[in-house]
């Protein structure tokens, strides 16, 4: 399925490769930042479970090859590892586990579909991005070394691992208010659950950025830069409703050096 899926994209990328000819341009970049990603709820199918995330932090970094048709626009594709999910720190709802759903089961009591408890939780998802933008930049003066360029485009995520790591213990609570504790005492929330089976391999979504580029040297065919943007994914990444709906995003900023290989268009 992922192999069908990469085969379009990396064949986009194969025919911009061809078009480089002698009188074109064709940059090629590494970068690498920081993802501030976070999880929003999504549509109608929200509950204690999928909703109250804050942003994390993680790592985002890829290559990416550029064809510049004019001196004004060009066409972006890449390949980035993008962190993705989000965090939930404090009081929050947990569904019951097999252990404390038991203990409801022995007492002749109806296992309710959510528990309550302090505790540190984050779902570390991470993507393999693959965005094509349309991209539009100036030069900052006719003998500027600084470009200022902003890109915009669809990207296809394939999820490549996806965990839920909590932390820290607490008393467990039958009520969201916290005033109905189990008599079980305190219980350890210390565990990293494997979740890419619950979610949908495939995400498709929107991704842009506005960019300052720096020539290193007259011939404009070295450059750093410096790039703030983000990302969306339209796709729910739950393959069922059981934990709600949510929607994957991100804010990233990154640096980067590129260099160009053949002549610089004109206009």
């Amino acid at each position: 399925m992922t192999g069908k899926l990469l085969r379009p994209t990396l064949g986009l990328i194969l025919l911009l490769t061809v078009m480089t000819s002698a009188d074109a341009q064709w940059d090629i970049g590494v970068k690498g930042g920081i993802s501030i990603p976070n999880l929003t709820a999504g549509g109608s199918q929200q509950n204690p479970l999928n909703t109250g995330y804050s942003s994390r932090f993680g790592p985002d970094f890829g290559v990416s090859g550029e064809y510049r048709f004019t001196k004004l626009f060009s066409l972006e594709a890449a390949v980035e590892y993008s962190s993705q999910g989000g965090k939930k720190n404090g009081f929050q709802a947990f569904t019951p586990p097999p252990e404390l759903a038991a203990y409801f089961e022995e007492q002749n009591m109806t296992v309710p579909p959510y528990l309550y408890a302090n505790y540190k939780s984050e779902a570390k998802l991470n993507y393999l991005m693959i965005p094509v933008l349309a991209k539009v930049g100036w030069d900052l003066g006719p003998q500027s070394p600084f470009r200022f360029y902003v890109a915009a485009g669809p990207f296809l995520g394939i999820l490549l691992s996806a965990k839920q790591v909590t932390s820290g213990n607490s008393i467990v609570y039958l009520d969201a208010a916290g005033t109905e504790p189990l008599p079980a005492g305190s219980q350890s929330f210390d565990q990293t659950t494997n979740i890419k089976d619950q979610l949908n391999t495939v995400n498709f979504g929107i991704d842009g950025h506005i960019g300052l580029s720096y020539a290193l040297c007259h011939s404009k065919q070295q450059h750093l830069f410096v790039e703030a943007g983000g990302n969306y994914g339209f796709l729910n990444i739950q393959k069922g409703t059981a934990n709600g709906k949510n929607n994957t995003g991100a804010a990233v900023a990154t640096i980067g050096y590129s260099h160009s290989i053949g002549k610089h268009k004109k206009s």
